[in-house]
């Protein structure tokens, strides 16, 4: 590495400092006039009528009738600053409003989920199957005691009874707790804990990459320090041996064998909770957040509906995991409740060929995907041949989630994936937000190319500086939600001063989401990821996005991850890490020519002091750079937490390379 010259760090940003816009995208795509001409919503002027109160509540009182309601609401929402309620007063089941009602009239016999695994198992379950599984196994439950108000624990494969387990226990009034399958027995534990969960619901094992992973093994070491679970029920997927419990564990298939195919819905208030899901904590204890009942399911069908553009011919993919907030409102919720036809896939989308996904796109006539753009960028580094076999043409819409987009990620996937017909709809939301929040509507928005473009109909959204000032159009700074919604978090279980803490105490009176966002000239939204992702160089703050971006940008990239170093003269340097399309070696030649192209990009000021290149990145199985670990290895520091990681080897390659700092 180069010697530096001594000198000072530059200061902290002044109060009212904002987020360098650096990154400029002309490129524009107006919505295809054959998909226009039949979208769900086609005048724009929407957005103008829900901005404002009046037509904010006659929107959601629309959407909230559409739902079935054992007893109607009255007044539509409270907002008592920070706990908003919707639809006061109404009772309702969800699961009767995902199943019953379409079985009720008449589609019973529709394909609600195509399941593929990754040995070649199939399935096509009907809402009509679904809905008898969803009785049995709701009904099992209260064989075993299991009451309205009781939290479930559930952690399993992508599997067909892992939406059944969460639709029994929205049929019985107890509320879910879905744990990714790829955690650890103590992140397992420590989730079981806190919700004081008195069943479980797992399986034998599941599929990934080839190899049958022992979730049971997991659970039973989850279960040793879990008091509070009184039973286990297991579904034998993979038929490994797997240790026994003699009055706690129970057999998926023979406990609900003799249970009758129907069971009485509890009606649960419109504030009741459906269920806790928890964010993952690398520095701390994570958060139990709460969903509730009516306005959740109303927030999530109607986003699902109109962003997607649903109709009664859509096949849906979701390629997100369930155990994710994604899979929850997009897998599972908002499509049974839109009584959409949806594609489950249990495994890795390229394994064991690299055009798997494509191949279970073209089997079953998909017409919408939804998916992250890390997956994206994994694609557009084996290259567009590696599917050209597979016949996309049922495809008419693409979606994006999970981070901001990269430009030209979302133009190979608009061009080769897409065929250059399909609108890409890149959405921003949260767990916490439980619905999208700001997105295309693709039969009324003209998309560019990484943004995620405006606020979803009735969501009032500002980009603010530090101090709290709105940041005019052409700024950057921090992203803030000024007006309830429905789908929003209740709380943080167990612990509502967090709530307050974590979300509303930064800009008193506005949720403060975490992320940095800038506004272009029209008032386009471009996020730029977590706030813990924004670099000082020299006193300017730069979005590692926009570094990303301007990486991606090169022929030569398929994927990058910018993290901040320390550094005594700028007092952050800017760290790459690159992975290299199919045909293209790393060289010192290489690296200079990307330092220069990201300076070409967007200024001087952002151009990398080091360029490593790296055949993979860390990530987590949801797919996520885990960048924490990247700012870990760029300071050579010791490494945290790494449990939730894909593949725990990729580390140890990164960290056994070295670098070239530049002048």
């Amino acid at each position: 590495m180069t010697t530096q010259n001594a000198g000072k760090a530059e200061p902290a940003p002044a109060e009212g400092a904002t987020i360098e816009n650096l990154l400029r995208e002309e490129r524009t795509f107006p919505p295809p006039a054959g998909f226009a001409s039949r979208a769900l919503i086609t005048d724009p002027a929407i957005l103008e009528q829900a901005s404002t109160e009046e037509g904010f509540r006659a929107f959601w009182d629309a959407e909230g009738k559409r739902l079935e309601w054992m007893e109607p609401y009255g007044e539509l929402y409270t907002w008592d600053l920070p706990y908003a309620k919707w639809f006061i007063g109404g009772k309702l089941n969800v699961s009767v409003n995902c199943l019953d009602r379409h079985v009720d009239a008449g589609h019973g016999d529709r394909v609600a989920y195509h399941w593929e695994a990754e040995p070649g198992e199939t399935r096509a379950i009907t809402y009509r199957e679904l809905l008898e599984e969803t009785c049995r196994l709701a009904n099992a439950l209260r064989s075993l005691g299991v009451r309205k108000g009781d939290r479930v624990a559930i952690y399993m494969p992508m599997i067909p009874e892992l939406p059944v387990a969460m639709l029994a226990c929205a049929r019985i009034g107890a509320a879910h707790s879905v744990v990714f399958g790829g955690f650890s027995s103590e992140a397992l534990a420590g989730r079981i804990d806190d919700a004081q969960c008195v069943a479980l619901i797992t399986a034998d094992g599941g599929y990934r990459k080839g190899a049958a992973v022992n979730l049971k093994a997991n659970a039973d070491e989850a279960l040793r320090r879990s008091p509070s679970v009184k039973h286990s029920v297991v579904v034998r997927r993979t038929g490994q041996e797997v240790e026994w419990s003699e009055g706690r564990d129970h057999w998926y298939h023979e406990l609900i064998a003799d249970q009758p195919a129907t069971a009485a819905p509890e009606p649960m208030d419109s504030e009741d909770l459906l269920y806790l899901l928890y964010t993952s904590g690398t520095t701390a204890k994570p958060k139990g957040i709460m969903h509730t009942t009516g306005g959740y399911l109303a927030g999530v069908a109607a986003t699902h509906r109109y962003i997607f553009d649903i109709h009664d011919e859509d096949v849906y993919w979701c390629m997100a995991d369930i155990g994710w907030v994604t899979g929850h409102s997009y897998i599972v919720y908002g499509p049974l409740a839109n009584g959409t036809t949806g594609i489950i896939y249990e495994g890795a989308i390229d394994y064991p060929d690299k055009d798997r996904w494509a191949q279970i796109a073209a089997k079953y006539h998909a017409t919408i995907l939804y998916t992250a753009p890390t997956a994206i960028r994994a694609l557009m580094k084996y290259g567009a041949d590696a599917f050209a076999r597979d016949d996309l043409s049922s495809l008419r819409l693409l979606g994006s989630v999970g981070e901001p987009i990269n430009p030209e990620a979302w133009a190979w996937y608009w061009k080769y994936i897409g065929g250059e017909r399909c609108p890409v709809v890149d959405t921003w939301w949260q767990t916490e937000t439980g619905m999208i929040m700001i997105t295309p509507l693709p039969g009324i928005t003209t998309l560019k190319p990484g943004s995620a473009t405006f606020p979803f109909p009735g969501v009032k959204a500002d980009v603010v500086d530090e101090s709290g000032t709105p940041v005019p159009l052409g700024g950057g700074g921090y992203l803030v939600l000024e007006r309830p919604w429905p789908a929003m978090l209740r709380g943080i279980y167990g612990d509502p001063e967090r709530y307050q803490e974590t979300y509303w105490s930064r800009y008193p009176g506005r949720y403060f989401a975490g992320d940095g966002c800038k506004r272009d000239d029209e008032g386009y939204y471009w996020l730029l990821g977590r706030v813990d992702d924004v670099m000082n160089v020299s006193g300017h703050r730069i979005s590692t996005t926009e570094v990303e971006s301007a990486l991606v940008s090169h022929p030569a990239v398929a994927e990058a991850a910018v993290v901040g170093r320390t550094d005594p003269v700028t007092g952050q340097a800017i760290f790459c890490y690159v992975i290299l399309r199919s045909g293209n070696e790393p060289s010192d030649a290489l690296s200079a020519e990307l330092r220069e192209h990201v300076a070409g990009a967007i200024g001087k000021l952002a151009r990398p002091k080091q360029i490593m290149f790296t055949p993979d990145l860390p990530k987590t199985r949801s797919g996520k750079i885990m960048r924490r670990l990247l700012r870990d290895i760029a300071e050579q520091r010791s490494l945290g937490d790494v449990t939730t990681l894909a593949d725990e080897s990729v580390v140890e390659a990164i960290r056994g390379q070295s670098g070239k700092d530049e002048d």
